[in-house]
């Protein structure tokens, strides 16, 4: 497995199914960051209101989050055979089974790979490289919470450098070109600037994030299986 290839193959993706990942991602993104915006803006600041409001804001992005990243690795999964089979409401029914295990996955696995950032960064870094598949490992492989860690790990021993590669250069060209189009709706006012322009910003380039660790999945599941690379998209009929 090499970068540029699972680079390569995420961006052919993202730009011919760009429409279809950007409306999976615009519909979370915009119920996600209204709550966030409306938070942030138009309510008051006492103690108890705040930490209700960061408790309800904290619920309603987690789960978001999560359902998205699984919906668009079905997303994923549906056209890498270079058609769409599912519609958008099907995509997200999928994820539905799988929404409470994408959800205590995610903490523990954000909670260790914070306090190994903490402590140390390079552990927190290995866990990072070890964990980053346990999205698609759970919605498509059906593992249960302790299974996708391990199975995540199974996946990325001995490409480690390659999986750290790509997640690395993914979160920082996806960070800045966050930044570039969120300074675009700069002229907004704050709520409208925290939800239109954060969501719109988030639609555009989250989805590349969760399409190269589909794609870094399926490599390394065929790499695990003796059928090599992922297959390159059939060409548009």
């Amino acid at each position: 497995m090499t970068v540029g290839g699972v680079l390569g193959e995420s961006w052919k993706l993202y730009t011919r199914f760009f429409t279809r990942f950007f409306v999976i991602a615009a519909i979370v993104y915009l119920i996600v960051n209204l709550v966030n915006a409306a938070v942030a803006t138009l309510f008051g600041h006492g103690v108890g209101i705040s930490l209700l409001l960061a408790l309800i804001t904290t619920i309603v992005s987690l789960v978001g989050t999560f359902w998205l990243q699984g919906a668009l690795v079905f997303a994923v999964e549906d056209v890498r055979d270079g058609r769409i089979d599912t519609t958008v409401g099907q995509v997200f029914e999928r994820v539905q089974p799988f929404l409470g295990t994408l959800v205590v996955a995610g903490l523990l696995a954000g909670l260790g790979i914070a306090v190994g950032l903490v402590l140390l960064i390079v552990p927190g870094l290995i866990l990072l490289t070890w964990w980053c598949l346990i999205v698609p490992v759970i919605v498509l492989e059906g593992k249960h919470v302790g299974e996708s860690f391990s199975r995540s790990r199974e996946l990325v021993r001995g490409h480690g450098w390659s999986v750290f590669g790509v997640v690395v250069i993914t979160a920082i060209a996806t960070a800045i070109a966050s930044g570039i189009i969120q300074s675009i709706f700069s002229f907004l006012g704050s709520f409208l600037r925290y939800w239109i322009g954060g969501a719109i910003a988030s639609a555009v380039v989250g989805p590349f994030f969760a399409i190269a660790l589909t794609v870094t999945y399926f490599t390394l599941r065929g790499l695990g299986e003796g059928a090599g690379v992922v297959a390159p998209l059939p060409e548009a009929q």
